[in-house]
C-alpha cells in the first residue's frame, strides 16, 4: 500500500490582527512512507545525544527566543540543537508547502478560514494527480487549534476519501519537529524581508543576510509551490 504522511504545524492564531503577530502560517510536510528515513533519524538522535541532549525535543521558535524548556541552554547549545534539526530537515527526503496569510487584510471573523480554504484548495488542485497516486494519506497534527483541526478535517476529506488523522506529540515524531522548524523559517523569511526580526532573532542569526545565506536559501529548495 502506497502511503503519504503529512505533518502539519501552524504559526499564529485565529484571533484578531495584532501588530506583534501580523501573520498566520500553515505548513505541511510531505513524506512518502516508501522512503526509509531511519538513518536520518538515528543521525539526529546521535548528534543530540553526543551533545548532552538525549531525547531532546527541538521547538524552534522558543529555542531561538530562549523560552520554556530552552531557558537553561546557552546560545552555543541552542544553535547546536537548531543546526542538528536543520541538517536533518535539509538532508531528509521530504518536501513542504506553506500557506501564508497577512491578518491585517482579512475579515476578523471568517477571513482566515476563507483564505486557508482558498489556498489549500489551490495547492491540492495543482498537485491532485500526484496525491491521488497514494492508497492512503495520513495527516499528523497535535490538535493545538480547534479551528484549524476542524478546517483540516473538512478540507482533506473533500479531496480524498482515504485520509486518516492522527493526533501527535512533537516529542514522538521528528517530522513534526521538522514541520515546526519549516513553519518558523517561513515566518522568519517574511519578517526578514520586512526588517521585522526581533532582537532575539537577530542575536541568533546575526543578520537578515546571514539567515538567508545559511538557512533559507538551501531549505526553500524543498518547497512545493
Amino acid at each position: 500500500m502506497e502511503e503519504l504522511s503529512i505533518f502539519v504545524d501552524e504559526s499564529g492564531d485565529f484571533g484578531a490582527y495584532e501588530p506583534h503577530s501580523p501573520f498566520y502560517l500553515l505548513t505541511l510536510v510531505f513524506h512518502d512512507q516508501s522512503v526509509d528515513i531511519t538513518e536520518n533519524i538515528n543521525k539526529l538522535n546521535n548528534s543530540l545525544r553526543n551533545a548532552g541532549m538525549p531525547d531532546y525535543t527541538v521547538h524552534t521558535g522558543p529555542l531561538i527566543r530562549r523560552e520554556y524548556d530552552h531557558k537553561h541552554l546557552s546560545l552555543f547549545e541552542r544553535k547546536q540543537a537548531f543546526n542538528f534539526l536543520y541538517n536533518f530537515v535539509r538532508t531528509t527526503d521530504i518536501t513542504y508547502h506553506s500557506i501564508v496569510m497577512e491578518k491585517k487584510h482579512l475579515d476578523k471573523d471568517i477571513g482566515l478560514t476563507l483564505q486557508i480554504t482558498k489556498q489549500f484548495s489551490e495547492f491540492f488542485n495543482k498537485h491532485m494527480e500526484t496525491l491521488m497516486q497514494y492508497d492512503r494519506i495520513v495527516v499528523y497534527y497535535d490538535y493545538g487549534q480547534r479551528e484549524l483541526t476542524h478546517a483540516l478535517v473538512t478540507l482533506f476529506t473533500i479531496f480524498s476519501n482515504n485520509v486518516e488523522f492522527r493526533k501527535v506529540s512533537p516529542a514522538n515524531y521528528k517530522l513534526f519537529q521538522a514541520a515546526d522548524m519549516l513553519c518558523t523559517l517561513e515566518l522568519l523569511s517574511l519578517k526578514a524581508e520586512r526588517k521585522m526580526l526581533s532582537n532575539s532573532e537577530l542575536m541568533f542569526f546575526k543578520s537578515e543576510k546571514e539567515l538567508y545565506k545559511s538557512y533559507l536559501k538551501a531549505i526553500q529548495k524543498k518547497r512545493l509551490n
